[in-house]
């Protein structure tokens, strides 16, 4: 077994050895990679597209495309770059069937054992602000925003996912900031 080299758990087995063995239709690998990179790709594709049904069908959809797909994956990027591709385009092919309207935060999300009782109303304001900046975003845009600030994700990995170079990416992040900075002024 290969160990992660990130130091978090050294006895975990790596995603790119998860792939392979995924590859070669073993199940268990599938699913410890379903379980670790599904909550994020189910975060992304929900704010994406702004409904939990759809996002949940794009998520479905996503795993069902892996699963066919990693015996032709060829290990250019990470697996979690390559399912967060195959999240992208499906989100895409899902926006258009997708409620235009934002989607609070799952109440496991809000924390608020030692808040203002006002507090979660003013969160929730805020996540509904920035959900309605983000729908005003060219998808590109959004998309570059949600995997670098929510998923942490690498401009390179970005650039891979979304099928681009990392100064085209440099250059929407730049926007999508700049245009959440002007919407979300009244938020400082």
């Amino acid at each position: 077994m290969e160990a992660v080299g990130t130091g978090d758990d050294a006895g975990a087995v790596s995603d790119l050895s998860l792939a392979r063995r995924a590859a070669l239709r073993d199940r268990e690998a599938f699913t410890e990679l379903v379980d670790r990179h599904g909550p994020a790709l189910y975060r992304y594709v929900l704010r994406m597209v702004h409904d939990p049904e759809v996002a949940a069908d794009c998520l479905q959809d996503t795993l069902v495309a892996a699963w066919t797909g990693f015996p032709g994956f060829r290990g250019e990027s990470t697996p979690r770059t390559w399912l967060f591709g195959i999240a992208t385009r499906q989100a895409y092919r899902h926006r258009g069937r997708a409620a235009r309207l934002p989607v609070a935060l799952p109440d496991e999300l809000v924390e608020s054992a030692s808040r203002p009782p006002d507090q979660d109303a003013v969160d929730a304001a805020l996540v509904e602000a920035l959900d309605i900046a983000l729908l005003g975003l060219p998808p590109l845009q959004r998309s570059c925003w949600l995997l670098r600030e929510v998923e942490g994700l690498h401009y390179a990995e970005i650039a891979d996912i979304l099928g681009t170079t990392r100064d085209t990416v440099r250059g929407m992040l730049h926007r999508a900031r700049a245009t959440l900075a002007e919407r979300m002024e009244g938020w400082r």
